[in-house]
């Protein structure tokens, strides 16, 4: 520490360390921290899956805005939003993402110390005992010292920025998992709907299959028949049977999976549909572009990261530049610790570091956290890119699941009219029960198919949803077709 003195007699090593200061000074300039743009990424001016090219949103007049809380709603569900509600307010990923945001709050409010003065305070006490004459002295004393370092430089302003982008990063980063839990609990509850309905087909299937058998048996049994046929109707019954097991094992895979969601161990959750919802599937607002990153928290939170760098590359930079700290001191002593505070003692110091000697270190440490945030730059430029991707495939996705729904309605219909047909002239003998088995085999599989596409559709939504940033309105549902 260089003690403030009378400006005459001052010693050599005082002036050469004043001199240092006075040339660091030159060449930091006003060289305060930085507030250098972040990079500008090129964003299309509208979505080219949209329909014709407008953005829908401002074609349906619709509102879009910050993310809803709720936009799950939207699919019409009490139970699906009931089981939404019940994750968000027991999953330990979102709980633990929670705990990371409150630990970066707290990192961020220790970083905020270092703008404030420290204050340290320190009591002493000691007894002395003369060997010849045995008398004992008594001595107290109380010293208080206040210390505070200017940030000439903006260095601890850039710490200070960089604590509370990571803080808000950690922020975006709970709600980008609570946007995962969201679109996870819809998707397992789907799909276990979805399984629950084909695996109903399956058993009626069976059932249908057990009545051909019979059939075919006493057709054989009256001489009808071949007993190719009675082998190949057994054959399919035991390759639905068979099918069938399988749909059940996917069914408790998707249970546990669900489960675990809500923190307990797999076990059947008690809310399942039996089938697949048939509401009107909601009109999902998809808003500009341009507005994706204010909206996904996933984006937010590389922007904010990425500002993060960038004052991490002001905080070494300027960790080279000289630092000055004041520190004023109080303190008292006395041979009494009843007047301990009568007799007052202060000084006022000025303390004073040089690290810009260290010239290569400073600009290689320059040089690194440099690389760190173009590194960081173009992981962003990339996860946006990523993002208008993911919105561009599931506005696409939505139209041609709309077409293939359509499709495969029709498909089924017309699956349904031909196994009738094959029944009916297998029964007439007109043909063996090979073309009747191979069209309800095609039955089964466009009943499965529809089923599919429905799923597809659901799924598709939300991840639109998801996509945009779950922007949307309860109210944004389209009416029946």
């Amino acid at each position: 520490m260089i003690r403030m003195i009378p400006t005459n007699g001052i010693p050599t090593l005082t002036r050469t360390v004043l001199a240092l200061a006075s040339a660091a000074t030159l060449l930091a300039g006003c060289a305060g921290a930085r507030h250098a743009p972040l990079p500008a990424v090129p964003v299309p001016a509208q979505w080219t899956g949209a329909p014709g090219g407008a953005a829908p949103a401002a074609a349906s007049g619709a509102v879009v805005g910050a993310i809803a809380p709720d936009f799950w709603r939207a699919f019409g569900d009490p139970v699906l939003d009931r089981l939404i509600a019940d994750v968000l307010a027991v999953n330990s990923d979102l709980a633990a993402a929670g705990i990371r945001a409150y630990r970066a709050q707290l990192q961020a409010g220790l970083v905020d110390t270092n703008l404030t003065p420290g204050v340290a305070v320190q009591g002493q006490g000691s007894v002395s005992r003369r060997l010849d004459n045995h008398a004992m002295t008594r001595g107290s004393g109380l010293t208080a010292t206040v210390s505070y370092e200017l940030d000439l430089w903006g260095k601890l302003a850039a710490q200070r920025d960089a604590a509370r982008w990571e803080f808000e990063a950690t922020e975006a980063d709970r709600e980008a998992t609570r946007l995962v839990l969201i679109s996870q609990t819809a998707q397992y509850y789907w799909q276990i709907g979805y399984l629950n309905q084909v695996i109903a087909y399956a058993q009626s299937d069976i059932a249908y299959a057990e009545q051909v058998l019979a059939l075919v048996r006493s057709r054989f049994a009256a001489g009808a028949v071949s007993a190719l046929d009675v082998a190949q109707a057994e054959q399919s019954l035991s390759d639905q049977r068979a099918a069938l097991t399988l749909l059940i094992q996917q069914r408790t895979e998707n249970r546990n999976a669900l489960a675990i969601l809500f923190d307990r161990p797999p076990q059947q959750v008690a809310d399942e549909p039996s089938a697949l919802p048939t509401q009107a599937l909601p009109v999902v607002p998809a808003g500009l572009p341009a507005e994706l990153l204010s909206r996904r928290p996933d984006l937010q939170a590389a922007e904010l990261r990425l500002r993060e760098m960038l004052a991490n590359v002001d905080v070494a930079r300027t960790s080279f530049y000289p630092t000055f700290t004041l520190t004023g001191t109080l303190g008292t002593t006395s041979m009494s610790l009843e007047r301990v505070l009568a007799n007052p003692l202060g000084t006022l110091g000025l303390g004073l570091t040089l690290p810009f000697i260290q010239w290569n270190t400073m600009q290689l440490q320059i040089k690194v956290s440099q690389t760190q945030f173009d590194e960081a730059a173009l992981n962003f430029r990339k996860s946006l890119f990523t993002a208008l991707g993911e919105v561009e495939n599931a506005l696409s996705s939505r139209d041609q699941l709309t077409k293939e729904g359509e499709q495969r309605a029709l498909s089924l219909a017309q699956a349904q009219r031909a196994e009738g047909l094959f029944r009916s002239r297998y029964l007439a003998g007109a043909i063996d029960i090979q073309p009747w088995l191979l069209q309800q085999k095609s039955l089964r599989d466009a009943q499965t198919a529809d089923a599919r596409v429905r799923l597809n559709r659901l799924n598709n939504r939300m991840a639109l949803y998801k996509a945009l940033g779950g922007s949307g309105n309860p109210a944004d549902v389209a009416p029946p077709a």
